[in-house]
C-alpha cells in the first residue's frame, strides 16, 4: 500500500483516513461499500459513488452522461450499468433529444468525447 498520492496532499487526506480498527494506523478509502456478516465474512454491496466496472475498465457514469448532454440535440441524459444474460456489465443510456437524433450520430459524438474501450 502507498503512503499517499505524490504531490497531492488534499487527495491523500481524502483517501487515506484514520483506521478505526487499528488506532494510529491509516487505511485507504476505496469507494467500495461492504458490511461485516455475523460469521466474520465481508459482504460486498457495491460502490458509494457513480463508478462502475465494464470489461475491466472503471467508468464514471456522470462522465458519460456529461458527454451525452454535450451534444447540441440532447436535452437530458442518464446512464446506468446493466448485466446481460451471461452476467457481463454494459452501459445503457437514456436521453431526451431536441428533435431527431439517431443512434449512429450520438455514437460518433461519444467516440469524439470519450475513450473507446
Amino acid at each position: 500500500m502507498a503512503r499517499g498520492y505524490l504531490n497531492q496532499p488534499e487527495l491523500t487526506a481524502e483517501k487515506f483516513v484514520a483506521n478505526p480498527f487499528a488506532p494510529g494506523e491509516r487505511m485507504y478509502r476505496t469507494g467500495d461499500l461492504a458490511r461485516w456478516l455475523p460469521d466474520g465474512n465481508i459482504e460486498y454491496l457495491g460502490r458509494i459513488d457513480e463508478q462502475v466496472k465494464v470489461r475491466g475498465h472503471r467508468i464514471e457514469l456522470g462522465e458519460v452522461e456529461s458527454a451525452l448532454r454535450s451534444h447540441e440535440s440532447v436535452k437530458e441524459a442518464t446512464v446506468i450499468a446493466r448485466k446481460d444474460e451471461e452476467g457481463s456489465a454494459y452501459l445503457c443510456a437514456y436521453f431526451v433529444a431536441n428533435g431527431n437524433l439517431g443512434a449512429a450520430e450520438l455514437r460518433k459524438h461519444l467516440l469524439e468525447m470519450l475513450p473507446n474501450t
